[in-house]
């Protein structure tokens, strides 16, 4: 007896085929809506073709969609919330400086927002001589304001988790030595803590080997440099006479003679408008009066430039001790090696500063 295993074709009723074929229709027509839907712009921007979009910390989705709103570039609100559901964004918003471009689609720009794909900016301090003066420069192009980048500049205990004591060797009177002036990049949303962080980085970054290295050769400490180096570049506004002036201070501090340098005493009274030091300016008591207190001061009395650093590192070797404006008010100065020379050259200069009846 045969048996026969062979199976019969199925046959689909015709109104079986209608359904697959309809469903077919169906899912294809979904995917077409669905395209169009996260292709079609979300963003008009008018006549610009980009700008800026500020997100807040701590800001939430519908304080975006709201910033948004607000600009009036978002054109279509409900696809721009149905696409942020189906990206996850809802729950996942990133503060910070993003661009935003005209015809941008929903899944473009929340594409962009989601990870965090920043617009950075560009923060650019010099000639600065206070720490409250950085904080107001960095404030302008970030989200922190002065207070909270104070108050980071000066947090010890901040300090002491960054390494900047135990392992840089800065202290609360030497910490403007920390901030090297440049432009450094930056996302807008940096906090107090971020900027140290950065600024703690950057420190370790200028201080090559190379430059450790000539500081060792001059016997001061990179902190030391820096002070050096903020004294000198409060005396001449001369590149070429920095390396002069810090080879003049080097052989005093080499000799064990006071540095006797000016912006220092202008420093301690709190006054770099001071033209004339008179006498009694020199019996202030500070630890900042190089008259009276032999050696380097505390610590910086202006944020140093790289370039006044790196006259220091590259001091003239000459025998000067002494130095004097020139009494031509070009801002330049006479040097000498002896206090004879250094003694005429001083009653020049005042002289012309009580012709010109220059007092204070």
């Amino acid at each position: 007896m045969s048996i026969n295993n062979s199976k019969k074709p199925l046959k689909l009723t015709r109104w079986r085929l209608w359904l697959f074929v309809g469903l077919g229709v169906v899912v294809v027509a979904a995917g077409v809506a669905a395209l169009r839907f996260l292709r079609s712009p979300v963003i008009d921007l008018g006549q610009a073709d980009k700008e800026l979009l500020y997100i807040p910390t701590g800001a939430d989705f519908d304080d975006v969609r709201a910033l948004l709103n607000h600009g009036g570039w978002l054109t279509n609100e409900t696809t721009f919330t149905l696409t942020a559901q189906l990206m996850n964004y809802i729950g996942n918003v990133r503060a910070g400086r993003y661009e935003v471009r005209h015809g941008m689609t929903a899944r473009q720009l929340i594409g962009r927002l989601r990870i965090g794909d920043q617009k950075p900016v560009n923060v650019t301090f010099n000639n600065v001589r206070t720490l409250p003066q950085l904080a107001g420069i960095a404030a302008r192009n970030l989200e922190a304001d002065s207070a909270e980048l104070l108050a980071a500049m000066t947090d010890t205990a901040l300090h002491a988790s960054l390494g900047i004591g135990t392992e840089l060797g800065l202290d609360a009177a030497n910490i403007p030595a920390l901030f090297v002036p440049n432009t450094y990049s930056f996302n807008w949303n940096t906090s107090g803590r971020g900027w140290m962080e950065r600024m703690t980085k950057e420190y370790r970054r200028f201080w090559t080997d190379a430059r450790r290295a000539k500081a060792d050769s001059i016997g001061l400490r990179p902190s030391e440099v820096s002070t050096l180096a903020s004294i000198i570049e409060e005396e001449t506004n001369k590149v070429d006479e920095l390396p002069i002036i810090a080879g003049l201070y080097l052989n005093r501090l080499r000799i064990g003679m006071p540095m006797q340098a000016c912006p220092t005493i202008k420093f301690a009274m709190g006054d770099f408008t001071v033209r004339r030091i008179l006498a009694r300016d020199l019996l202030i008591e500070s630890p900042y009066n190089t008259y009276q207190n032999r050696g380097l001061p505390p610590g910086p009395i202006r944020i140093a430039s790289s370039t006044a650093i790196d006259a220091v590192l590259n001091a003239s070797a000459h025998k000067y001790l002494y130095m004097c404006a020139r009494p031509d008010d070009s801002g330049r100065h006479n040097f000498a090696r002896t206090g004879a020379e250094h003694a005429r050259n001083a009653a020049e200069y005042q002289r012309e500063l009580a012709k010109r009846k220059i007092y204070r």
